[in-house]
């Protein structure tokens, strides 16, 4: 396939390094000097210049492109582009957008702006946190399977039960697969004798109701029903749609927005949210508002430093765990240092959606983990396929890859793999495989 890549961003470059061993793949900037850059860093075709215009796309040969994503910092910028390469070829189009605006404008007019699918980065990264509130505990959540399968990563504290035991002794689930751990950012497919430490990163793929006794056991001082005490600080996109899908799910948030006029527009809208208007960094109000009886705080303020700086507070008030949104990705790492429990950054959400949406020609679903370290994908097996009629054990001997099944669904039933069983065409298998290896392991299916 052939893909052009407007914006060399995060975003940008994100989708590149996880396209370019397996397609062809061109990436526009207008900045020459990240465009050189990334040349040598990704071993892809670059060119400087305005992605908007048609000389530029014309180099990058837009025409005979098969998918153009469109991945810029700037909305109008990446619909420009989309609807440009429609004048020039038929590629499809992906356009990446911060506006919920341009979301319902091009749901409710297929085709609008030329763009064929749309990623809202501020929806998305609502949606994601929204999953984690509902899993305790954990620090990534992707559904698979249409539901009957959930991954999930934990990471091990200090004072878990599961710290210290072996990967056999802390799995006591019937349906649940141990598939990855990651310590030191290195990562370890674990066997029986594996042993599990403070400070790993533990991957788990089962039924839903098997994660979240997982859960429970890695954490049993934040259970999942006793997440129903939720604040979210910042009436920004990011946190007025966390508050309404918390809504849908019947939860009452609260919510606190500094500026008057966006304070009442909120409450206007979140019927079932209580909207407070105030200074969050008034450690007064916090107490006086009993913030530090919240089981989760959410910090979505328009600032890195302003979102530290609450959740800081938060935690020095003593609240249960914080989940802060971090728009660069360098403070990722300087958030979860100090020991705010979930750091989620739009630009790695929007990046890892456009790549499980180009990956879909070959897998129903994926999740990307720990800085493209590893990929949890779902396969639906074909008759006469690499990996049927034989026993996993038999599979997993004979190839070079690096992988783990974690779950089988076959007729809408939840198989849990073991070493003798055998996969049939038909099945979806869930499975955790080393980023280097999807191609090889895809072509199986």
């Amino acid at each position: 396939m052939y893909v052009v890549v407007i914006g060399a961003g995060e975003v940008g470059t994100s989708i590149a390094a996880s396209l370019a061993s397996d397609h062809e793949v061109v990436v526009v900037d207008v900045d020459p000097d990240r465009a050189e850059q990334l040349k040598y860093e990704l071993d892809v075709l670059t060119i400087a210049g305005d992605g908007t215009s048609s000389d530029i796309q014309s180099a990058a040969e837009v025409g005979r492109a098969d998918m153009l994503i469109a991945c810029t910092d700037d909305d109008q910028t990446n619909l420009v582009a989309c609807g440009a390469a429609k004048t020039l070829g038929e590629p499809f189009t992906i356009a990446r957008v911060k506006s919920t605006e341009f979301l319902r404008t091009w749901q409710g007019s297929e085709g609008a702006f030329g763009v064929d699918f749309m990623v809202c980065t501020d929806l998305l990264t609502a949606e994601n946190i929204v999953r984690v509130i509902g899993l305790p505990a954990a620090i990534d959540v992707d559904p698979f399977a249409g539901g009957l399968v959930q991954m999930a990563e934990f990471e091990i504290g200090e004072g878990s039960p599961v710290a210290g035991q072996t990967v056999s002794e802390a799995d006591r689930f019937e349906s649940l697969t141990f598939v990855g751990l990651f310590r030191d950012g290195e990562m370890t497919i674990p066997r029986g004798d594996t042993d599990i430490v403070v400070g790993d990163r533990a991957v788990v793929i089962g039924s839903p109701e098997s994660v979240q006794s997982f859960a429970t056991d890695v954490a049993p001082a934040t259970t999942p029903d006793r997440a129903d005490e939720i604040v979210v600080v910042g009436g920004s996109e990011i946190g007025y749609q966390t508050a309404r899908l918390l809504e849908e799910r019947d939860f009452t948030p609260r919510l606190i927005e500094r500026d008057a006029d966006r304070a009442r527009w909120l409450a206007e809208n979140l019927p079932n949210s209580v909207v407070m208007e105030h200074d969050p960094t008034d450690t007064e109000f916090l107490s006086r508002e009993h913030v530090d009886e919240a089981d989760i705080v959410v910090t979505a303020l328009g600032s890195d430093e302003k979102n530290l700086l609450i959740s800081v507070l938060a935690k020095r008030l003593g609240v249960d765990r914080v989940i802060a949104v971090v728009d660069s990705p360098d403070y990722v790492t300087v958030f979860e240092e100090i020991g705010i429990d979930i750091a989620i950054n739009p630009r790695t959400v929007t990046a890892e959606e456009i790549t499980r949406f180009t990956y879909e020609s070959v897998a129903e679903n994926i999740a990307v983990l720990e800085n493209d370290q590893a990929e949890v994908l779902e396969l639906e097996l074909t008759e006469g396929c690499g990996l049927t009629g034989r026993p996993i054990s038999e599979i997993v001997a004979e190839s070079e890859a690096r992988f783990v099944i974690g779950a089988i669904t076959r007729d809408h039933r939840l198989v849990t793999p073991r070493g003798d069983t055998v996969l049939q065409a038909g099945d979806h298998v869930i499975l955790l495989v080393e980023s280097e290896s999807v191609g090889e392991i895809a072509s199986m299916a």
